[in-house]
């Protein structure tokens, strides 16, 4: 307990001389390139030189100053304006009336070493007097910049624990929008979450799929190209190459230069800082590398300095976003009378400081700027700087309570704190227009313009604008670009192209090349029966049932319909072996009625014979019913006139069969057969016969007659019209009954084929029958096999054959014997000869 007591008596008293120690500076303080007292100091860091020269660490003595050249025109015209600015608001009843702003701005020479030295320079301020103590306020109350993001990221991190508010006028990185990790970070330029997606948007409006990517090895590039390249994936942008470097860095350099040279793309996305653009640039005309597309951002798109005789045959017909053109009222003028008479440090009497003329000496590559001013209305950052300057003033305006005519109070300490929470609350209006506010983010809404590099007739490079990318409208009116205005790389009318795989017309589909990107595909044909009727369609669709794809595969059609039509060749082929069937038929029955009373004619019972006839000619004509486009009626009168007239027929052959075996019986001693069968039996038994097939047929139609429908089992391309048969039994039945008769008159005739008469009519008829069974039988498997039309043709051909079988073999011999053989149609020479024979 008492080992506790004494650590802690030991630990206040070590704390109360820490306490009244004063402060002391370690080493000599870093001086600002420009600066003025005032009332409440605004602090700035801008890279106004692009090279910084280390100094040789030999640890003997002190280091000296890192030394810097080479002007960085852009960056210096943003301390201009930041100076015109607080010179404006100086001079202002409106606004800060009676008090002053000061400045301190220093050089960070576009190094992360220099930047962190002016930043600790500007928290400590140039120096402290003795006795001083440490009250840990710094003696800024807002800092303005950096210029990169990077930078930015130190500067605001390294300040933050302060609560030092930094508003940047161009570092755009998505980075920094996180308030947890930057609570004080404020800017007048918009997130590169905008940019980033702005640039896939751009890129998929103009048609391109396959890019490359390049984009500086910092904060500011890292960041942007992951959005674009996550933007792109989604909008189907391919990226062949994503390849990085920093300024530091000549061997990556050489790498990314050699990526450009052997890819296939004509299109680059350069998200890269000035600097870097400016080495980039530099390398690919010396290895000649031209005619390729690029699409920049913010950081290098209107940069001046780039534009040399050489370098603009690698940037010609450049297309970027850019802020947006603004011109600021009295600048131009300023930069070349005011600036140096009242802001630049050498150009009026500093006394005889030795410390001032040493620093003089380091403002000479500056002067040479003096009298030139045309760079300015393309300076466009100079608005941001600008719009952070009176984010600053307003914010300390209501703080110290400010009021036109009273003056703002006095005596009261502002806090950098305090400035945070205001800035958070600024909202307002800049003499050019300009709403001036942020978001919850820090940042303020995007608004871009899309530029295009052009050359005029007198050889300058112009800065055309083409478009605009305004994130407060409504979606689909944020992005427009227009395409007619834009002189594409290599001086080119005509917008390059940029895809991996040309585009795959309507009728085909892509298919994906194994191991590369997606937007890397063949273009393969859609199957039968499969449409895509749009470009660089993923897949192809089927076809609705009753539609089939047409030649080009891009569009469904209705299928063909087939069905043995009365137009078509076999159609009209049939239908003439019909007519030419039943037309014979008919030619013989008249033969037969002019010779009805001869002999031959009567014999075998007259009257079956003429209604045989006119079965067959019913035969031959009821094919007709079989060809045309089946309907409800046609359907079913097909099958049920078929088998009705096709009984009757066979029914008659039958009764001529059973007459020639009964008449020889009766010639039989004691025979009286005839009188069973004479013509009332044979009349009933075709009517017996027919009426059975007629109830089949009847039944068949009742309970599921046949129908029409479409079949689509055979072809995918067309469908058949056709009959269904409704019930198969009922089909198969009528076909049965026929089939029966046919081997009942078959069995009945053979056995009569050798009955002794001169005229024996049974050989003929086993002969037609044996025909028409043969027929009937070979019918049944093609009928099944053959699809289509060809089934019905396969029907008509065996009815026509089975009848023309049934006419030439009954009636042909006695129409030769009739036309041919008169003198044999006596009843003295078929009796003569019968008797003959018989004994």
């Amino acid at each position: 307990m008492l080992l506790f007591l004494y650590i802690l008596l030991c630990f206040f008293q070590l704390q109360a001389k820490v306490g009244n120690t004063p402060c002391r500076m370690m080493g000599e303080p870093k001086h600002p390139l420009l600066f003025k007292d005032g009332d409440v100091t605004i602090g700035a860091l801008f890279p106004v030189h692009s090279i910084e020269t280390l100094s040789s660490f030999k640890f003997t003595q002190k280091p000296q100053f890192l030394s810097c050249s080479s002007v960085n025109l852009r960056d210096f015209r943003l301390a201009q304006i930041m100076i015109f600015a607080i010179e404006e608001i100086n001079r202002s009843e409106s606004l800060l009336p009676n008090v002053s702003i000061g400045y301190r701005i220093y050089d960070t020479c576009s190094s992360r070493m220099s930047s962190m030295s002016a930043t600790v320079g500007l928290m400590n301020g140039l120096e402290i007097e003795a006795g001083d103590t440490c009250s840990g306020q710094s003696p800024i109350h807002a800092i303005i910049g950096e210029t990169e993001s990077s930078a930015t990221v130190i500067l605001s991190r390294t300040t933050g624990p302060f609560k030092i508010p930094v508003i940047s006028h161009a570092a755009s990185c998505e980075c920094l929008s996180n308030r947890k990790d930057y609570p004080s970070f404020f800017r007048t330029i918009s997130s590169d979450y905008h940019q980033g997606r702005a640039l896939a948007y751009i890129v998929k409006h103009l048609g391109w799929s396959w890019v490359g990517a390049v984009n500086s090895d910092n904060d500011y590039g890292n960041n942007g190209m992951a959005i674009f390249l996550n933007t792109a994936q989604k909008e189907g942008i391919c990226v062949e190459y994503s390849v990085k470097f920093y300024r530091t860095e000549p061997e990556k350099l050489k790498k990314v230069v050699d990526t450009i040279k052997k890819g296939t793309v004509k299109v680059i996305v350069a998200f890269i800082s000035f600097l870097e653009m400016g080495l980039l640039t530099e390398q690919l005309s010396i290895q000649n590398i031209t005619g390729l597309q690029m699409v920049g951002v913010e950081a290098w798109i209107t940069s001046k300095s780039l534009i040399t005789p050489t370098t603009f045959r690698v940037l010609g017909g450049s297309l970027g976003f850019a802020m947006r053109k603004i011109n600021i009222e009295g600048f131009a003028d300023y930069v070349i009378k005011a600036f140096w008479d009242t802001a630049f440090p050498c150009s009026h009497d500093q006394g005889n400081d030795s410390q001032i003329k040493v620093n003089c000496s380091s403002y000479q590559d500056l002067l040479v700027l003096k009298n030139y001013n045309e760079d300015v209305p393309e300076h466009r950052f100079s608005s941001n700087a600008y719009k952070a300057v009176y984010a600053v003033a307003h914010s300390l305006h209501s703080l110290l309570k400010c009021k036109t005519q009273e003056g703002c109070a006095n005596g009261l300490k502002i806090q950098p704190q305090q400035v945070v929470e205001a800035l958070k609350k600024v909202n307002f209006t800049v003499k050019f227009g300009d709403r001036v506010w942020f978001d919850s983010t820090g940042a303020t809404v995007a608004q871009y313009e899309v530029v295009n590099w052009q050359q005029d007739f007198d050889g300058s490079v112009q800065f055309k604008p083409v478009g605009y990318y305004d994130a407060s409208l409504p979606p689909d009116q944020r992005f427009v670009v227009n395409t007619e205005n834009i002189l594409w790389a290599g001086g080119q009318l005509e917008k390059p192209r940029s895809v991996c795989s040309e585009s795959c017309p309507p009728g085909t589909r892509k298919a994906a090349q194994k191991g590369r990107p997606v937007c890397c595909y063949d273009c393969i044909l859609c199957a039968e029966g499969e449409i895509s009727n749009e470009t660089d369609s993923n897949n192809c669709r089927q076809c609705p049932g009753e539609y089939w794809s047409n030649a080009e595969k891009d569009k469904c059609v209705l299928k063909t319909l087939e069905f043995l039509s009365f137009t078509e060749v076999m159609g009209i082929v049939l239908v003439f072996f019909s007519l030419f069937g039943a037309g014979l038929t008919l030619l013989v029955a008249i033969v037969f009625y002019s010779k009805k009373d001869t002999p031959i004619v009567k014999a075998n019972n007259s009257e079956l014979s003429f209604l045989l006839l006119f079965s067959l000619t019913l035969c031959f004509l009821c094919s007709l019913t079989f060809i045309g486009r089946p309907t409800e009626w046609s359907c079913m009168l097909r099958h049920t006139v078929f088998g009705i007239t096709f009984v009757l027929c066979i029914s008659c052959v039958l009764g001529k069969t059973i007459v020639v075996l009964m008449a020889f019986k009766a010639t039989l001693p004691g025979s009286n057969v005839m009188k069973w069968f004479g013509p009332v039996q044979q009349r009933l038994s075709v009517l017996a016969f027919t009426l059975i097939q007629v109830l089949i047929c009847v039944l068949w139609l009742t309970i599921s007659p046949p129908f029409p429908s479409k079949n689509m089992k055979y072809y995918k391309e067309r469908i058949i019209l056709e009959c269904s048969l409704g019930s198969t039994v009922g089909f198969w039945a009528v076909l049965g009954y026929i089939g029966l008769l046919a081997v009942l008159c078959f069995i009945l005739s053979f056995l009569a084929r050798k009955l002794p008469d001169n005229f024996n009519e049974a050989k003929f008829i086993t002969f037609s029958m044996l025909i028409f069974c043969a027929v009937w039988i070979t019918f049944i498997p093609a009928y099944v096999s053959s699809p289509g039309k060809f089934t019905v043709a396969v029907e008509i051909f065996a009815i026509f054959s089975s009848s023309t079988g049934l006419l030439f073999c009954i009636f042909a011999p006695k129409c030769y014997i009739i036309l041919l053989k008169p003198e044999q149609n006596t009843k003295q020479h078929m009796m003569g000869k019968t008797t003959s024979k018989f004994y």
